[in-house]
């Protein structure tokens, strides 16, 4: 794991292999926040967590550049806890497992943490070194970004001093995004009525396994199939073609992570086995078909079990395998005043049915507030109709571009001085802390940059070795250039 120490900029990499050996899942954090705590005051410098839980620390500016316009470094501090179903890792516990494999960095069959380990400890360094030139500097390092953005929404007015923010928090090098969306929880409850195991049946533990998964919103447009959406598509099929029965479900766990495995427990009647059997292989080729390309390791597989003591009763098994079957997965729309930019989407997170007790957990994500609204109300609808409760929260809002930004003008030249090319800007369909942050501080000149990071939110989790210099040189060289 210590092989990423010689990587270069050492100074960021040795911070991040520091995060990487503190466990920092979201709502977690606190032995990492007690590390960032130290790690400031050992500096000598302000060092302090507001009423939150957020670490802020206060830098002051180098010789000659104390006239600069203050500026506020922002990263977060959590990380999405996300593994593979055979990888024995506790996230609460153990150090994340790095190695390099060609240009990249990733970890041992779980997340990385590069989201947003890396802008983290490129703050770090900011805040260590002495031979930089900049002005007045606070970074804010919040807490819960991934499960509700509880640091950002929790921000208090007036406690930051800067009139710049530049958010850590982007992940592709060499662009500079001006905007992302806000998002709303979507939550389904529902209790049943638990029935005895009718006598001539037999138990399959059915899986769907090996997809990508990813960002659900990032990578909600590149194709990637839903466990959840291939699960209850097929579980809707069966309901036309054998008696089945439903005991448990399990999809997905993440509302911020395209599901990548979804398990059910299905009894069918013992003449029909074969015939099940078939119609799973059956499934497994076709979806191979439709994602093949996206999702080459898929796997669909049903295994006999033993039997389970209760099942669902029938009525309400149909009702549920419907509704989760309609609701609607991935992009909703795209945006008419950014080519490329997906303005709408929602992914089905999270599918549970055990115990008497079925749960649905939604992210709905778009730059359009009501058109965030909208889907809200049609998945709440859906679920409505079979007698489900239905709940929103977490909203959160998008942050509207500006591209008259001083700041973006600032970056660009910087950017095409040190690259003879220019940034693209961009934004994004997801949810930054810049929204919501920025509604605290609307007087705030923002930007969100990064280095390249591919599938976060999942154990592809990667970063891009070249890229983290080119950022790191970037952000120094904007902080020698922030306007008077």
């Amino acid at each position: 794991m210590s092989e990423i120490l010689k990587l270069k900029p050492e100074n960021v990499w040795k911070h991040f292999h520091a995060i990487t050996q503190i466990p920092h899942p979201s709502k977690k954090e606190a032995k990492l926040v007690e590390y960032l705590l130290n790690f400031g005051k050992s500096l000598g410098l302000e060092t302090f967590t507001d009423k939150i839980g957020n670490v802020i620390i206060r830098k002051p500016a180098t010789p000659g550049m104390e006239n600069r316009i203050g500026v506020v470094l922002q990263a977060h501090v959590d990380m999405v806890p996300q593994k593979n179903s055979d990888k024995i890792h506790d996230f609460e516990k153990d150090p994340i497992q790095t190695r390099i494999e060609g240009e990249w960095v990733k970890a041992n069959g779980t997340t990385l943490g590069a989201d947003n380990g890396i802008g983290m400890a490129s703050i770090m360094a900011i805040l260590e070194a002495n031979d930089l030139q900049h002005g007045p500097i606070e970074a804010l390092l919040t807490i819960d970004e991934e499960a509700g953005m509880t640091g950002a929404k929790n921000i208090e007015h007036g406690i930051l001093k800067g009139e710049i923010l530049l958010n850590t928090d982007s992940e592709d090098e060499g662009e500079l995004y001006v905007g992302c969306a806000g998002g709303v929880d979507v939550n389904v409850s529902m209790n049943y009525e638990e029935v005895n195991v009718p006598v001539g049946f037999v138990a399959y533990n059915l899986a769907i396994t090996g997809l990508k998964g990813g960002h659900s919103g990032m990578d909600i447009n590149i194709g990637r199939a839903n466990s959840n959406k291939l699960l209850f598509r097929f579980l809707n099929h069966c309901l036309y073609h054998f008696n089945i029965k439903l005991s448990k479900v399990s999809g997905g766990n993440l509302r911020n992570a395209i599901p990548r495995e979804a398990f059910a427990i299905v009894l069918v009647p013992q003449n029909e086995a074969v015939s099940f059997e078939n119609e799973v292989s059956k499934f497994e080729n076709i979806y191979k078909n439709e994602f093949g390309v996206a999702d080459p390791d898929l796997k669909m597989q049903a295994v006999k079990t033993d039997m389970p003591a209760k099942i669902m009763n029938q009525e309400d098994m149909v009702k549920v395998i419907k509704a989760t079957f309609a609701c609607p997965h991935g992009v909703e729309r795209m945006s008419d005043s950014m080519p490329g930019l997906v303005e709408t989407s929602n992914n089905l997170a999270i599918v549970r049915i055990e115990d008497g007790k079925f749960t649905v957990n939604c992210l709905v994500r778009s730059s359009v507030d009501t058109a965030k609204e909208g889907t809200m109300y049609k998945i709440g609808t859906i679920f409505d109709l079979i007698g489900a409760n239905v709940s929103f929260d977490g909203s959160y809002p998008g942050w509207k571009p500006n591209l008259d930004s001083p700041i973006l003008k600032t970056m660009q030249t910087v950017y095409e001085k040190l690259y003879g090319k220019t940034p693209e800007i961009k934004a994004i369909h997801a949810g930054l802390e810049c929204g919501i942050l920025g509604a605290a501080y609307p007087n705030w000149d923002m930007i969100s940059f990064g280095p390249t990071i591919r599938s976060p939110h999942s154990p592809d989790e990667r970063v891009y070795i070249p890229s983290v210099e080119k950022f790191w040189n970037f952000l120094v060289e904007t902080l020698k250039n922030i306007p008077i």
